[in-house]
Order: structure tokens, then C-alpha cells, then sequence
């Protein structure tokens, strides 16, 4: 983490005193070390809002209910900032957090019912699109929202997001083999 690696500096330089809590991570004791971490650990969030909002689009398929889950993937984890352990990816935990959230939105939705948009009450003409690339990205999406929510998560992760099987694992929390079986069968 580069929170971290600009706390060690500002350490290096003897203006900032560190302790450790009960469960071994180290904090800041000054208020100017504290206000370091913070604002490296901002710019990092900062950093990570593009992938979070690809995945959370990915996840919902729609522009605004991802919008939402990133907002408030980000605003727990400012407000949260104390639970990260320095040990681990902030990325990796951010990805965690919204995916937890979304989880979260889905149980609520199932309880609730379906939501059924007005807009798609009105039946218009049937015309089939002229582009093949849409046709093509049309049935790879009805084909992604077919498989199980672990395997859609888990494949997301890894091609659209590009992160490694064990980060994948990481962040859907399950172990690295299951993760390879998920995205194996999701292929």
C-alpha cells in the first residue's frame, strides 16, 4: 500500500511515533502521521473508482444502481478506514466492500419482489438490431447472466477486472481452487 510506504518515509524522517494495537497493526500516534495515512490512503481510493464502477456495472447492468453501490462502496470505506489492515490490498478491500453491498442489495431485492419498470410494460415492434457486434455482446450478456452468482463474480473479476485467481479469491472469499473451478465453469 502506498499508505503504507509513505507512512514509512514520514517515519524515516523522525516526525511520526507509532504503536500497535491489540491485534498488531501498527497506527499512528501523532496527528500529522495520521493525516499522511489519510490522505494517501484517499488518493488510492481515488485510484480505484474506475475498475469499482466497471465491476459494479458488470455486476448490476445498470449505469445508476452502479453509480449508487459505488458511492456507497466508497463512503463505507472512508468511514471504515479504521478496519483496513495495512497488510492487505486497499484495492482488494474496497472490491470486497462493494461486492459485500451488493450481495446485500440482492438479498433485500429478493425479499421485496421483483421491480418491474413501467417503461417495460409497453409493448413496441419487435426489429432486430443491424449491428452484429450488438447481437454478439447482447448474447454474451444473456449468456454471463445465466451462471451462478460465485461464477459471474468471480469471472468478472478475473478477465473484466484482470486480477489474479488469488485477489479474485481474496475478495469473493472463497479458496483460490474454488475460484479456478468457478471461472472454469463459467468458460
Amino acid at each position: 500500500c502506498r499508505a503504507s510506504a509513505a507512512y514509512d518515509e514520514y517515519k524515516s524522517q523522525g516526525k511520526a511515533r507509532e504503536s500497535r494495537n491489540d491485534s498488531g497493526v501498527r497506527e499512528a500516534r501523532t496527528p500529522q502521521a495520521k493525516d499522511c495515512l489519510l490522505h494517501q490512503c484517499l488518493d488510492e481510493i481515488e485510484e480505484s473508482v474506475p475498475a469499482l464502477r466497471r465491476y459494479a456495472r458488470a455486476l448490476t447492468r445498470n449505469v445508476d444502481r452502479a453509480d449508487d453501490l459505488v458511492q456507497d462502496c466508497i463512503e463505507r470505506g472512508i468511514r471504515k478506514q479504521g478496519l483496513w489492515k495495512p497488510t492487505g490490498s486497499l484495492k482488494s478491500w474496497l472490491f470486497r466492500i462493494l461486492l459485500n453491498l451488493y450481495r446485500n442489495e440482492l438479498r433485500t431485492n429478493r425479499r421485496r419482489g421483483e421491480h418491474v419498470a413501467v417503461e417495460s410494460l409497453l409493448v413496441e415492434p419487435s426489429v432486430a438490431p443491424s449491428q452484429p457486434g450488438r447481437i454478439a455482446l447482447a448474447e454474451l450478456a444473456r449468456a454471463i447472466d445465466t451462471l451462478a452468482a460465485e461464477q459471474r463474480e468471480a469471472l468478472l473479476l478475473v478477465v473484466l477486472e484482470g486480477m489474479s485467481y488469488s485477489e479474485a479469491a481474496e475478495i469473493i472469499g472463497v479458496p483460490i481452487g474454488t475460484c479456478l473451478l468457478y471461472t472454469s465453469d463459467a468458460a
